[in-house]
């Protein structure tokens, strides 16, 4: 029998790694706190598998989208699983926003993006997006959607056909050494592993308080809001039209996407949730906003980003500035055209003591303890490769 492996978190990512671990041998545990799987940020993405545009080349984002792509599509195709190559357009409105775009160019070619097409007049945009306006942009064809939240369950049902466990409803409250292992406690029970990886996204932080890690990268919790294209004018949009990020910021900006289940959502926005789990305005945790507020990186990033801040929030409250900003892409688009919905997520972004919001994954070790402590988008798409280089060069 191989290892005993106790994974903290039942999001796409520890869900992916017990699965690898099993099938390996290990004896594989997962800790959930939740009474379903997939309950944060895996369930409550926009199901986008992304082909790697955004990404610096050599960072492990993008060499581990790369390979997580194929893994999934692949995956999806065994298990009979919804996959849509929708594809993406990036899409710079004006000229000034073309010099943005070659630099996605640039980097979408350096991580291999295959069949990417450069457009540079706005019939060939239309020609792909009929309703779509632009002077230039960038098409992923190949980039696709799916269901997170069922890709999750069906490795979960793998796990347990390999003799795994998983454990809902299982808050872990304390992670100690114990000889060369690790002791995790939860009100319910106390198991040792021989080694204990983390993937708790939201919590990541948290839990890695448990084994006396680096109180840095903090997590600050970012909700994205989204709005839903009615179904009569959903045929504005055939795939998904992006905008050109800002590259100042860690997020995409709002954009469209037809869902693997033909639903066409606009968003989403990103505004400081007031509690790690805060999916809407009226969730808050004074101890969760207290703790933001008294890291030594708040008053660095507000400084540097209140100005972004006060445009998503106003967006986030205010229609009109939401409308506004999804208008730019398509002319046509009118605002009863958009409905509210309840779909919201919550981004665990993590940023350090000088106020700088990471970029790439970030992984951290204690002893005995694996701790993924920075993995948002695209962490869906790559996944089953975050699962593979844990496994190579953490656990092997």
């Amino acid at each position: 029998m191989g290892n005993r492996v106790g994974i903290v978190g039942g999001g796409i990512v520890g869900v992916a790694l017990a699965r690898a671990l099993a099938r390996r041998g290990d004896e594989v545990t997962v800790i959930e706190k939740e009474q379903r799987l997939a309950a944060h940020q895996t369930g409550h993405n926009s199901g986008v598998v992304h082909a790697g545009l955004y990404y610096a080349p050599g960072s492990l984002k993008a060499m581990l989208c790369a390979r997580g792509r194929g893994l999934i599509r692949d995956y999806c195709a065994e298990k009979g699983l919804p996959y849509r190559e929708v594809g993406k357009l990036v899409v710079a409105v004006d000229d000034a926003e073309r010099g943005a775009l070659d630099e996605i160019e640039r980097r979408a070619r350096a991580n291999g993006v295959p069949d990417l097409v450069r457009i540079d007049d706005p019939s060939g945009i239309r020609a792909i997006e009929p309703h779509a306006h632009g002077v230039a942009a960038v098409h992923s064809p190949h980039t696709a959607v799916v269901d997170y939240a069922t890709i999750t369950e069906a490795m979960a049902q793998d796990v347990r056909a390999e003799g795994g466990r998983i454990l809902l409803g299982s808050t872990v409250s304390a992670m100690r050494a114990e000889g060369d292992g690790v002791r995790v406690v939860t009100p319910v029970s106390e198991q040792v592993f021989d080694r204990v990886v983390v993937c708790a996204g939201l919590q990541s932080d948290v839990v890695a308080r448990f084994v006396g890690a680096d109180p840095s990268p903090r997590i600050l919790p970012f909700r994205g809001e989204y709005w839903a294209l009615r179904p009569e004018r959903a045929d504005l949009v055939r795939g998904m039209i992006y905008p050109v990020p800002d590259p100042r910021f860690p997020f995409l900006g709002v954009h469209f996407t037809r869902g693997v289940y033909d639903d066409v959502h606009v968003g989403p926005n990103a505004v400081p949730a007031l509690a790690r789990e805060g999916y809407s305005w009226g969730r808050w945790s004074a101890r969760d906003t207290w703790e933001s507020l008294r890291w030594p990186g708040a008053w660095p990033l507000a400084r540097q980003h209140w100005r972004m801040g006060v445009d998503e929030i106003s967006a986030s409250l205010l229609k009109p500035r939401s409308f506004g900003k999804a208008r730019r892409f398509i002319p046509e688009l009118r605002s009863s055209d958009l409905r509210r919905t309840t779909a919201a997520g919550v981004r665990a972004q993590a940023w350090g003591r000088g106020g700088e919001l990471l970029d790439d994954f970030a992984i951290d070790r204690v002893g005995a303890v694996t701790l993924v402590r920075n993995a948002p988008s695209p962490a869906a798409t790559s996944s089953m490769a975050i699962a593979e280089h844990l496994i190579r060069e953490h656990l092997g």
